[in-house]
């Protein structure tokens, strides 16, 4: 008998997703459409020709935009989601009826696995994973999960990426409140058919996936001549560029409209309406932001392998307690990040609690800026449970944390392959 979906506390991860009926699908359609006029643009097919489901579909993600987009390209089949967590609060009979499954960012979940291949093998249906599992921080590709190639290969069926262009420029997550006035494209492209899954290796589907997940918006930007004229280019992408380059002290950069500028010395750059950055009193260090990006990452890799690497810090922790209640403010806590990976402890509910996850458990980590309008978080997931973490006294520190989470999982799995 089917399980059925009920309200329950916490989330029941085992009820299986619902194949999105006519009325739904026709819904969810309908109402994509009416989002799509503001900047929905051409999606261009490659490879596609007698596609049809099953098939696992694969896009990177950028904004809220990319939803309506990809139901563009798979129009007009129905479409099952993998959505993380916080997308079902206050909406799961929506969410549920509309075909999303959920799961928790960044752990190994069986139930999700087992929810994508029952769609995939006995429901013939299309799956759609944003596999970066985050937005785009800087309009460049984060890294994919390794078990994807795996997972195609178990499914036995067609692989498609779609790759949008525009859509972290139109609403970046350090200030989506500023839409820009640009149109969003993506390229649908089958990398795999039906055939070759099952002939190739679940390596080379891998490859080919991270082959295809390669973009750089700022670059792509300017290459084509896309014009942003938005007085808010830049507003707030300190939040990502927190180190200067040219004085390299750290959380000490500020941005608003179109400038962003070091506070320690001076230094002041412009980004441009074709998203080139200039520097107002000195030499360019960095063409792009997404340079100056890559920059840090060299950084904090540099500090995570000399072995000097730690952030602690006095934070607020929200929990998704339920679809019904959503986030529950739990209080304070003392949440740390070094070599023995992620840990939170505190009094929660009159109770003493301890949570650590080892860097080996978490390649990346997904962060927000200003969620909510209640401050920049890290997603913190326990055994059973899934917090919302806010520094307290720490300045625009998230996206050094979420570098370094990456830094830290390269550097355990190093270390465990050496034994």
């Amino acid at each position: 008998m089917r399980k059925k979906y009920t309200v329950k506390e916490p989330f029941d991860f085992s009820v299986p997703p619902k194949k999105p009926n006519f009325f739904w699908n026709g819904l969810v359609r309908l109402l994509a459409g009416f989002q799509r006029m503001s900047a929905g643009g051409k999606i261009t097919k490659v490879n596609c020709k007698g596609l049809k489901p099953p098939y696992l579909i694969l896009s990177n993600h950028g904004c809220m935009m990319d939803f309506p987009m990809l139901l563009k390209g798979t129009k007009p089949r129905a479409v099952n989601w993998v959505v993380a967590l916080d997308g079902f609060v206050g909406r799961q009979l929506v969410s549920y009826n509309i075909g999303m499954i959920c799961k928790r960012k960044f752990t190994n979940e069986l139930y999700t696995v087992k929810h994508i291949l029952k769609i995939l093998t006995k429901d013939k249906g299309i799956v759609a994973i944003y596999p970066e599992a985050r937005w785009s921080i800087c309009g460049v590709n984060e890294r994919l999960d390794k078990a994807l190639g795996k997972l195609a290969k178990t499914a036995g069926c067609p692989v498609v990426t779609f790759i949008e262009n525009g859509n972290f420029l139109y609403a970046p997550q350090w200030d989506a409140e500023h839409r820009r006035k640009i149109k969003i494209s993506a390229t649908m492209t089958q990398i795999v058919t039906k055939e070759e899954a099952a002939e190739i290796s679940a390596e080379e589907i891998q490859r080919r996936i991270e082959e295809k997940f390669v973009f750089d918006q700022y670059k792509w930007q300017y290459e084509n001549k896309i014009r942003i004229d938005s007085l808010y280019r830049a507003n707030n992408i300190h939040k990502v560029l927190y180190q200067c380059p040219h004085c390299k002290t750290e959380f000490s950069t500020f941005s608003k409209g179109t400038e962003i500028w070091c506070e320690e010395c001076g230094k002041k750059w412009e980004m441009d309406e074709y998203g080139k950055l200039h520097c107002k009193n000195g030499e360019d260090v960095f063409s792009f932001a997404s340079d100056w990006y890559r920059w840090e990452r060299e950084n904090v890799r540099k500090e995570v392998r000399e072995g000097s690497y730690r952030f602690e810090d006095e934070a607020r922790a929200e929990l998704i307690h339920s679809a019904k209640y959503g986030f529950v403010d739990k209080g304070k806590v003392k949440f740390t990040h070094g070599y023995d990976g992620f840990t939170m402890e505190g009094v929660i509910d009159g109770v003493p609690v301890k949570y650590n996850r080892p860097p080996s458990t978490t390649y990346s980590c997904h962060i927000e800026y200003d969620f909510s309008k209640r401050g920049d978080c890290v997603e913190f997931c326990a055994p059973t449970d899934t917090f919302y973490v806010f520094p307290l006294n720490a300045r625009n520190a998230v996206t050094k944390i979420h570098l370094a989470t990456e830094e830290l999982y390269d550097l355990a799995t190093e270390n465990r392959n050496k034994r």
